[in-house]
């Protein structure tokens, strides 16, 4: 199931107009950012979707380091239970 797609929404503001742009891509990732222009917000949603393997491949690679460390804490006895981890 392919979850990508995008809103532009136009939101006046106290120095003008500006363009409310959110996104998500093909993983269920989402990003808003404000533009000048729905050119510079159409070219922004592409842009981002072009990235977003590269920006998956990020993810995962921090997830499975996370992971890593939670296991290390817990061979070593860091992790005693408590729920912030902190002693």
């Amino acid at each position: 199931m392919n979850k990508r797609d995008y809103k532009i929404t136009q939101k006046e503001m106290s120095f003008g107009i500006t363009y409310k742009t959110e996104m998500w891509d093909k993983y269920g990732n989402y990003s808003c950012v404000y533009e000048r222009s729905v050119e510079d917000s159409t070219k922004y949603i592409y842009d981002w979707w072009e990235k977003s393997e590269e920006r998956e491949e990020s993810n995962k690679i921090l997830d499975k380091a996370i992971r890593e460390c939670i296991e290390i804490d817990r061979k070593s006895g860091i992790l005693t239970g408590n729920r912030d981890s902190l002693d």
